[in-house]
């Protein structure tokens, strides 16, 4: 059945920018088959609409395309939703309680494992990390591990230890750190980057998942956040046919592109599912590869040019890949004709990627443009900037590091370095398709609130960080639709209101151009539209 959306306010994302976009705002739009069949003034929209038409009366709310996820883990979010929730513990006596009390209404055994996600050193009263000697409060039998919310660092009990054959004879893996008290070879329990997933590998096989509720939490969340089109930033092959179940048994609502990640078994993915999936099959599709080249600023794992402040003297992170092995990686993905995500988020990983990005291009004929993706963009310097404009790489900022992290991060790094975090104007003013994200489930998919993060500059203590890289609230909403849809190759089929693409759209309460611009991040998603269907309305 044809529907017309009307009466409300209806923003395109067609235009140059907010002013073009105010002078063209159109009547209404017309929606036929799941695509925009006309765009423009009611009249001509009602005499084009079948008699049986649906109005849709909008009553002065917010009509614009849907908003497109650039980069998060969707399998990752449907697996944290049924871990252990530390987000909201300030001490070391909560994630002790939060455990023991999830242990005893699960009725875990030495046999079972639990896995906790959320917790950050930097807001827990004793600023720093519930290494073993806290987690062995809860249970010196059961294995424990919990995640960083960062998801580059962990703790881990004593039995998770010697579960894993893990003790003081062994080695740091390259590009992981087992940690290790002060003045001693005795593990802390502390872990970073791949030491991480080592202990993983040991502790998921006993986790009890119920499958159905991670399917239903991985997709729940972006919908009700407006959001129709998601990303899976790091998928392994299970997580693929994961995927691949979900998608052939109609369960998956959004679109979502997975990207293989080459140091896991990527390449084998991409051998079995790529050429079946390179395009959309029903919701899903493999969009490329992706690559983590360092870690966590806010964990000081990330690998910068020039050292953190405090702690160690000169410690500057450290990269996760030799520059020899990250060059195989992106040529053999050039040579396949394959997009390349890198995550970069000190300048020293940004440096890396765009040196043997640039190198191997020399080296390699270039078959079209793939779109290469520097993921986070964190730290990533002028100069820096200057050569992804050159080679037509896409930033896509995690621009939401500005509330979350940003007063943590001018610790860290000083003003200087800090007050530039998630540099977005610099890349704008460089001719740089950006977008943002989330990282969920790093963060929630909220897109309203990045949006808010790149126009405002504000940290949750309320100090504005790096004013200069504020940007108009145009750019925002382009970053979140036409710029991330541009990442996919989808800019012909989505990210604006335009006749001939989906019908993929939401409906806010308010329109972000017309309200304050402190006042964006209160906005609300009202109605969330995926191909002409409502797929979740308040």
């Amino acid at each position: 059945m044809d529907q017309i959306f009307y009466n409300g306010k209806i923003i395109t994302m067609n235009a140059t920018d907010e002013v073009q976009e105010r002078r063209t705002e159109p009547q209404a739009i017309l929606i036929r088959e799941g695509k925009i069949k006309m765009v423009g003034r009611l009249s001509d929209i009602e005499e084009c609409a079948e008699p049986s038409v649906h109005r849709r009366n909008l009553e002065g709310k917010c009509l614009m395309p849907a908003f497109i996820d650039a980069h998060s883990h969707f399998v990752m979010n449907g697996q944290m939703s049924v871990m252990v929730n530390l987000s909201d513990c300030v001490s070391f006596d909560d994630v002790i309680s939060v455990l023991k009390k999830y242990i005893e209404r699960n009725k875990l055994t030495k046999k079972d494992a639990v896995v906790g996600f959320g917790y950050d050193h930097n807001f827990l009263k004793e600023h720093t990390h519930p290494d073993k000697r806290v987690l062995d409060q809860v249970s010196l039998e059961i294995p424990i591990i919990i995640l960083h919310v960062s998801a580059h660092l962990a703790c881990v009990n004593s039995a998770t230890l010697r579960l894993a054959c893990i003790d003081e004879n062994t080695k740091n893996p390259d590009g992981g750190v087992f940690g290790r008290f002060q003045d001693s070879s005795e593990l802390s329990g502390y872990v970073e980057e791949k030491a991480v997933g080592l202990l993983q590998a040991a502790v998921v096989p006993r986790v009890k998942f119920d499958i159905s509720s991670v399917m239903q939490n991985m997709q729940a969340e972006y919908i009700k956040n407006g959001i129709t089109t998601v990303q899976d930033g790091a998928s392994t092959q299970k997580d693929i046919e994961m995927l691949i179940k979900m998608n052939d048994a109609g369960y998956l609502k959004l679109d979502v592109v997975s990207y293989p990640l080459m140091t896991a078994d990527g390449e084998q993915v991409m051998k079995l599912f790529g050429d079946d999936y390179c395009n959309y099959k029903n919701h899903l599709k493999i969009g490329g590869y992706k690559v983590v080249l360092d870690g966590s600023p806010q964990g000081r794992s990330a690998w910068m040019s020039e050292p953190y402040l405090g702690g160690e003297l000169g410690y500057c992170g450290y990269p996760w890949l030799k520059n020899d092995i990250l060059y195989q990686y992106i040529q053999r993905a050039m040579n396949k004709n394959q997009q390349i995500l890198a995550h970069c988020n000190g300048d020293a990983a940004s440096e890396q990627f765009l040196s043997v990005y640039e190198s191997v291009l020399e080296n390699t004929e270039k078959k079209k443009d793939l779109r290469p993706v520097m993921i986070h963009c964190q730290t990533v310097r002028n100069d820096q900037l200057d050569r992804m404009a050159k080679i037509s790489m896409i930033a896509s900022v995690f621009v939401g590091h500005v509330w979350y992290w940003g007063d943590v991060h001018m610790s860290n790094l000083g003003a200087k370095r800090g007050g530039r975090i998630s540099p977005v104007k610099d890349a704008l003013d460089r001719g740089i398709c950006v977008n943002f994200h989330q990282d969920t489930p790093v963060t929630k998919p909220d897109m309203l609130h990045s949006i808010w993060c790149a126009v405002n500059r504000v940290s949750r203590s309320g100090c504005k960080i790096g004013e200069d890289q504020a940007i108009g609230v145009y750019d925002a909403l382009k970053a979140v639709t036409v710029n991330a849809a541009y990442q996919y190759f989808e800019e012909d089929a989505k990210g604006s209101i335009v006749a001939g693409k989906r019908a993929d759209l939401v409906i806010l309460d308010k329109s972000p151009l017309n309200v304050d611009k402190m006042e964006i991040r209160d906005i609300r998603v009202l109605e969330t539209i995926k191909d002409g269907e409502t797929i979740y309305s308040v």
